[in-house]
């Protein structure tokens, strides 16, 4: 009897495998709305844009703000509205199918740029949900009279314009030379970047008394020295394209670093862009006498990810990788640090790689530059570990978690994965919060970090929360599930990475440096963590984050604007594959 029990189980859940196989080979994640009708869906689930992987939905049409694909529907629709009627679709549109698991049903037709399907989103057809929004046109009419009648109410009154991300310049919607341009988008004047110029040509130059009245939100200061510590944020709303120039603060305060170091200067990267004027600091560094050591990650360069690194390590000879012999697995994990040591007095820490992107504020970084010797010799500990062959797993744990005070903070010191940071100090702050929790965030993608945000909020903690773009869908992403519980998530719109690991606790703790908030953070790479108590500190990290929430439009509560494209400013002119996908700027799927 017993067996037979034991067989009907294993039959049981044979039965329920192949269920949740077959459920998942045929739900399928839109990967980008490119207008109402027209969808982007990661068809053989390798989470990038294909060939023969865009669809388009049979029957039916919408307005829609994407310039190359605006069509004037309806003969009695003047462009100028028409386009006002398309950015409220578009919207629409992303709402109900970005990033979310549909069916397909073909019909069989296949259109040269596209292939012909109704798509089924939580058991309805799109084109249902289409037309009964008011935004289906079928044959040059409405299909929905009463709700396309608000529709277009609704759309007179936004105050939208045509930016074109090349000439930085904004046009009316009825403007031809704006309707014409390559690399434009349709945006609220609101979400225009502060530097960006009227067209000449629809725009009146203003006079005294018709002054257009703008809002210039102001950025906050971005550096702040307490102490024997300077905290320094890159604000990269204001940085559209990366450069070598070594012109941006956080790289002139490491080449100050660097000039000023003695005798030592450990380095630990996990990635390396080459920097002219920081490579020769450095060799003139080591021409000076000072003993050079750099640590680096295998993975980085051999997947081509920063090759420089290369170049960099045969300029020195005190180099060595986290590559283990042997062990695979350990050597996959990332030596994801990004920190130095200079003469074991001064730590240079936080987010930033050392690499274009970050050097130049084109991501956004956040930078802690501490002159103690005490923590110095923390950080020197962990480097010998790894400089010695013992990396990720293979590391020994110091014990030197204790709480260090330096002029007004106390500060805490964590390594991955050794001291498993996030559960055992991280997720225990955040239970604890009295008033409100800010994260502004690569990632988060750990469970329990998510359930400890989400119960919370449902406590009435105050949690805002600003992801990047680039990881909104990756596979462990818990973006959905904070969303769904009532916490506000904004994705960002900038052409760079949102690139901070910080956690903002009662304007009185900043959890910060190089871990995401994810299992690999905590349990396999390489990272240094930094808990800070000074409220000073807190409040300067707070408000930067209001600022930015400020700067990312409201939409994005709900909108997810995909990485390299016209929603995410300066990411189609940047030179940067920002979504990781192998294509930059106009050969970008989402910048054509």
């Amino acid at each position: 009897m017993k067996e037979k029990i034991s067989i009907f189980v294993i039959l049981l859940l044979y039965i329920g495998f192949l269920a949740f196989h077959y459920i998942n080979a045929n739900n399928k994640l839109v990967l980008k709305v490119v207008t109402p009708t027209i969808i982007q869906i990661d068809i053989n689930n390798n989470r990038k844009l294909d060939e023969n992987e865009t669809i388009c939905i049979p029957g039916v049409s919408s307005y829609t703000s994407n310039l190359q694909y605006y069509i004037n529907e309806i003969e009695s629709i003047s462009s100028e509205d028409g386009l006002a009627i398309g950015y409220l679709a578009d919207e629409f549109a992303n709402s109900q199918l970005t990033y979310k698991k549909v069916k397909l049903k073909y019909n069989g037709i296949k259109r040269p740029q596209c292939t012909e399907a109704e798509i089924i989103v939580e058991n309805k057809k799109y084109s249902d949900i289409l037309k009964s929004s008011g935004f289906a046109i079928i044959d040059g009419k409405e299909v929905n009279e009463y709700a396309f009648k608000k529709i277009k109410s609704k759309a007179k009154s936004l105050n939208l314009s045509i930016y074109n991300h090349i000439s930085n310049k904004y046009h009316k919607l009825n403007c031809k030379y704006g309707q014409s341009a390559h690399d434009a988008v349709v945006l609220p004047e609101k979400e225009l970047p502060k530097d960006a110029a009227p067209c000449k040509f629809c725009y009146i130059k203003p006079t005294n008394k018709n002054k257009l009245k703008t809002k210039i939100l102001l950025p906050p200061p971005t550096i702040l020295s307490s102490g024997n510590m300077k905290v320094i944020l890159a604000d990269y709303t204001q940085v559209l394209k990366p450069d070598s120039s070594c012109n941006h603060t956080v790289c002139k305060e490491f080449l100050s670093l660097v000039n000023n170091t003695n005798e030592t200067l450990d380095i630990a990267l996990y990635g390396w862009t080459e920097i002219p004027k920081v490579k020769k600091a450095l060799k003139s560094a080591e021409r000076r006498g000072v003993k050079i050591r750099i640590i680096y990650d295998t993975q980085s360069y051999k997947d081509n990810y920063y090759p420089d690194t290369e170049h960099l390590i045969k300029e020195f000879k005190n180099t060595k990788s986290d590559e283990i012999a042997g062990k695979k697995s350990l050597t996959n994990a990332l030596m994801h640090n990004k920190f130095a040591i200079s003469d074991q007095k001064k730590v240079f820490t936080g987010s930033m790689n050392f690499s274009k992107t970050g050097f130049s504020g084109f991501n956004q970084n956040n930078i802690l530059i501490i002159n103690s010797t005490e923590i110095a010799d923390i950080y020197t500990k962990e480097f010998e570990q790894m400089y010695s062959g013992k990396f990720h797993n293979l590391k020994e744990n110091p014990n030197q978690n204790s709480i260090k005070k330096l002029d007004d903070s106390n500060i805490e010191i964590y390594f991955s994965p050794q001291d498993k940071s996030i559960t055992k100090r991280v997720i225990p702050l955040v239970n604890s919060a009295k008033k409100n929790i800010y994260i502004p965030a690569f990632l988060i993608t750990h469970k329990e970090l998510t359930n400890s945000l989400i119960n919370s909020h449902k406590r009435g903690i105050y949690v805002k929360i600003i992801l990047d773009a680039t990881n909104t869908s990756v596979r462990h992403s818990t973006v959905k599930e904070l969303k769904n519980a009532g916490i506000p998530v904004k994705v960002e719109n900038y052409a760079g990475k949102l690139h901070s690991k910080v956690i903002i606790i009662d304007d009185k703790y900043v959890i910060t440096g190089s871990t995401n908030f994810s299992n690999s953070g905590e349990n396999k790479n390489d990272e240094n963590m930094l808990i800070i108590e000074n409220p000073k500190i807190a409040n300067f990290y707070s408000d930067y984050f209001e600022y930015l929430w400020k700067k990312i439009p409201d939409k994005c509560l709900k909108f997810n604007p995909p990485a390299e494209s016209k929603y995410s400013i300066g990411s189609c002119a940047d030179g940067i594959d920002n979504d990781f996908d192998g294509k930059i700027d106009k050969d970008d799927e989402g910048c054509k």
